[in-house]
């Protein structure tokens, strides 16, 4: 973990993931919560050992967790000679300092680990500068003996050492630095950025958006006939790639954006600030979903509060649910149901308050199987045309 590679000839490095139950999250969405956690620390190469629940009507302010539990967790972590700890929620710099001096291990919370996998992750000038600011921003308030020499060892888990508050303050005044010269990096970045996408003309422009891991760039490939790199794992790109698309005799643009993801890093947001613009200046959303995911419905809400949040509620979208082909309808009364399409997934979810979803298109697909493809094509081509007609209608007879 951290910001270097695990390389084969070191032993996998092993977790336990931490969780929360109080008023606010109950035990069912703890579970599926730490179960995203698992798939976060598989994406960053680590292997998760074991999961530990608590309940608290609050977190605790010193440890987060109760000390009854922090003794637990450390005679399993002693026992087990487990490496890194794992919070799925956010500590703060007092809570990470208390618990890095009472588990002497390394300790993680879900934003610094979904920031150590876009730090793996990143490719471009452009996503490695913004993540980099990010990881920066986070690490400043809670650096301590276990972070320090950052620059110099670049937070490997097994840094440790006798470092004192001068060394910590050395470096806390090395991030500063590093951070101004960061933004400033970023702000050039993202001013040629705008330059690129204002040369693209008045063409349509389409964004793919959802949650990460929906299959947004397996649909790219599809629709454009490129080779944008998927895999599933979380966050398996972070830059945007732009394709020009041709449906009938209508050119647009379609562009892949990063995923979205419940509890991502404020830090993150405000870094992609230019990777998000894709979207703001999109005239068309393809919001796409794994439908069968068991939690799609909350990934489906995560990713409209944050469309929200940076102002692309109203946009024109196409509502894709993706994965049919893996997709597991829920048993059902066969009193209530047609036995003609008590098996077809796709008669079964065009039969469910999905497809009727307001004030939007909604299709269902398998971009990997290629199912019902035409059908968001069509779709698609009638959207952009709508677009396109309104922009030049002068140009009506290509249509």
């Amino acid at each position: 973990m951290g910001t270097k590679h695990i390389s084969t000839d070191v032993k996998e490095e092993s977790a336990v993931l931490i969780g929360l139950i109080t008023r606010q999250q109950d035990e069912e969405r703890v579970a599926d919560y730490l179960d995203e956690l698992d798939f976060l620390a598989r994406t960053a190469g680590v292997n998760t050992v074991k999961h530990f629940t608590q309940k608290l009507d609050m977190p605790d302010k010193r440890t987060f967790i109760g000390s009854g539990k922090v003794e637990e967790i450390k005679e399993y972590v002693k026992e087990n000679e487990i490496d890194v700890i794992v919070f799925d929620d956010d500590l703060s710099p007092s809570q990470m300092r208390n618990l890095e001096k009472i588990f002497e291990k390394k300790i993680y919370d879900r934003s610094l680990l979904i920031l150590d996998i876009f730090m793996l992750r990143a490719r471009t000038a452009q996503a490695k500068t913004q993540v980099e600011l990010a990881r920066s921003q986070y690490l400043l308030p809670r650096l301590t003996r276990m972070w320090t020499h950052l620059e110099r060892q670049r937070g490997g888990t097994g840094t440790r050492g006798g470092a004192g508050e001068k060394e910590i303050e050395t470096d806390r005044r090395m991030i500063r630095n590093k951070i101004t010269k960061l933004k400033e990096r970023l702000a050039q970045i993202d001013k040629q950025m705008r330059t690129q996408r204002s040369n693209r003309g008045a063409m349509v422009r389409v964004a793919l958006v959802g949650y990460t891991n929906a299959g947004k760039s397996t649909l790219m490939n599809l629709l454009s006939k490129s080779e944008v790199f998927a895999e599933d794992k979380l966050f398996a790109t972070l830059d945007t790639t732009v394709r020009k698309v041709v449906l009938g005799n209508l050119p647009f643009l379609l562009s892949d954006t990063v995923g979205f993801i419940r509890k991502l890093p404020t830090q993150l947001v405000e870094s992609f600030k230019s990777t998000l613009d894709e979207v703001r200046e999109a005239d068309l959303l393809m919001h796409v979903i794994d439908v069968s995911h068991p939690s799609f419905e909350d990934h489906f809400n995560t990713v409209n509060q944050t469309l929200s949040e940076i102002g692309c509620e109203e946009k024109p979208t196409i509502v894709v649910f993706n994965k049919l082909d893996a997709y597991k309808p829920e048993p059902v009364d066969p009193q209530d149901v047609d036995p003609d399409v008590m098996t077809d997934p796709l008669e079964l979810l065009q039969r469910t308050w999905m497809s009727k979803l307001k004030a939007n298109k909604v299709v269902f697909i398998s971009a990997a199987e290629k199912i019902n493809i035409e059908t968001l094509r069509e779709m698609m081509y009638e959207e952009v045309k709508s677009i396109h007609a309104e922009r030049y209608p002068y140009n009506n007879y290509l249509y």
